[in-house]
């Protein structure tokens, strides 16, 4: 996609004055860092960063068949969920294989939003649209929604000090939402993240997102708040062993491989891809995707060839980067099973020379009680 076509959220012109270095991302001229990548990383861990994700795709479905509408194309069950509350999950095709993975929210019986991935959007609007035709409504209200995610120890604080309703988001449960007034704007807030911190997202009408935007800043400015990339949303994610999608996970990935297996409900009823993930559990499968911590001098990157103790190929990393929050680099990827265990010496192909890795548990950072 050349420059002239790529679209520009709510947020472009904030970001370009604060001198953001933009990047094409998933269709999007998107910032990458503003500082760098380090202290906007450090910021979220030690106080709190604002993110701009207005790039991601929102569906609206309504009517009474909506959420079940929903639940046939997702491996999790939304009849778990009651009014303000929120899941992740994968959707799968036929065969088992993960086309997105999603936060569903039930906002009312009858009313539901689906998040998903920016990249996938042109993917996932269809495949909804198909399944609700003459059981529900549906809406891709992605071009007029804001997304703005709120994340770190302080995001609560912040939150308190940018308007009345602030104050009492520190008593909304994890992956619950409710509406709010922030810097004076009427928003969607849900207690979800993408980075293994504490913290909110944001939805508001797009316009309206600059007012929030400036208000969040000007409210957590004495506090430590920081805007930040997709550099550091990146880092943090995987610190957090967060699955990112064209990465870790997608339609050649199934959900149990992945270590995702928590977000598939076998027992519940008929859903796209349900037959195969049996028929894949049935056989087993004979890789999985691990995390490991580089032992030697060398950092991997997304595609370095992942061997063994004795040189022989056993998969790929699919992330991989220094981890600003241990001081070390870290890594995620597919190896055969057999070289899963943790403790297992593996090494990665950097380039050509062999660096050392360790498989260690996931998640790599967990944030104090």
């Amino acid at each position: 996609m050349s420059q002239n076509t790529l679209k520009r959220t709510p947020l472009y012109e904030e970001h370009v004055a604060r001198k953001a270095r933009m990047v094409p991302f998933a269709g999007y001229e998107m910032p990458v860092q503003y500082e760098g990548v380090k202290q906007e990383h450090l910021a979220v861990r030690n106080a709190a960063g604002l993110f701009d994700v207005s790039h991601m795709g929102e569906l609206e479905l309504e009517g009474d068949e909506a959420g079940a509408v929903i639940d046939s194309l997702i491996t999790n069950d939304v009849s778990k969920l009651t009014d303000g509350r929120a899941l992740y999950t994968c959707a799968c095709n036929e065969r088992g294989t993960i086309i997105d993975d999603l936060i569903v929210y039930r906002l009312r019986a009858d009313k539901w939003l689906v998040v998903c991935n920016a990249s996938n959007r042109e993917t996932i609007v269809p495949h909804f649209m198909a399944a609700a035709q003459g059981r529900c409504s549906l809406e891709d209200a992605s071009d007029r929604t804001a997304l703005i995610a709120l994340q770190g120890p302080k995001a609560l604080a912040v939150a308190a000090l940018a308007g009345a309703d602030g104050g009492s988001l520190h008593e909304l449960p994890s992956f619950a939402l409710r509406d709010a007034e922030l810097a004076g704007v009427e928003c969607l807030v849900a207690r979800t993240g993408y980075t293994g911190e504490d913290g909110v997202e944001i939805f508001c009408d797009a316009a309206d997102a600059v007012a929030l935007w400036r208000g969040l800043l000007e409210a957590g400015r004495e506090l430590g708040i920081a805007p930040a990339g997709l550099a550091a949303r990146d880092t943090l994610r995987l610190e957090a062993r967060l699955s990112l999608y064209g990465n870790d996970i997608d339609d050649t990935t199934n959900p149990l491989e992945a270590g995702l297996a928590w977000t598939v409900k076998l027992g519940k009823a008929a859903f796209l891809g349900k037959d195969a993930l049996l028929a894949i559990k049935a056989a087993g499968f004979n890789r999985k995707l691990v995390g490991f911590e580089m032992v030697g001098r060398g950092i991997a990157r997304h595609g370095y060839p992942l061997l063994d103790a004795s040189g022989t190929p056993i998969g790929v990393c699919t992330s991989g980067s220094p981890a600003p929050s241990l001081d070390k680099s870290i890594g995620l990827g597919y190896v055969t099973v057999g070289h899963d265990a943790i403790g297992t010496t593996i090494q990665v192909d950097c380039r050509g020379k062999a660096i050392e890795a360790v498989v260690v548990a996931t998640p790599f950072y967990k944030r104090p009680i």
